[in-house]
């Protein structure tokens, strides 16, 4: 999102559980010529979702362990793999890795298309997200 959207929107990317760096996520978004490596894995917070207008979800874990919502915020869910659960060759799970990755940038660049600017009930023109 942050990759894409630029400084249209305010990006926050947290989980229900940290998991600590992927070096086979961080090796899959670096040849897509987007560097992760200094993203720490963060689990999502209250004050995240306060300050959030949209919330994506990206597999049923996160989907059914998110917490209650404020009435205002958005909830997105993208049913995606977990790369980092799929089993077998290094070149199938490279291959998983890509393939989310590539779902993952096609989600993104529809939300960016979906999105308006504003903020409920306030001056920001740049909607938050928490992913």
């Amino acid at each position: 999102m942050r990759h894409l959207g630029g400084d249209r929107f305010i990006v926050e990317s947290a989980g229900i559980e940290a998991h600590g760096k992927n070096p086979r996520a961080i090796a899959t978004m670096r040849k897509a010529g987007v560097d992760i490596s200094g993203q720490e894995s963060t689990i999502v917070s209250a004050a995240m979702l306060d300050r959030a207008d949209i919330v994506v979800t990206v597999c049923g874990h996160a989907d059914e362990q998110c917490p209650a919502l404020p009435p205002s915020v958005r909830k997105i869910h993208w049913p995606l793999k977990d790369p980092a659960k799929v089993t077998g060759t290094n070149e199938e799970i490279a291959n998983t890795f890509a393939q989310t990755r590539n779902q993952v940038e096609e989600r993104v660049r529809e939300l960016i298309l979906a999105c308006k600017p504003g903020r409920r009930g306030t001056s920001e023109t740049r909607p938050q997200i928490v992913q």
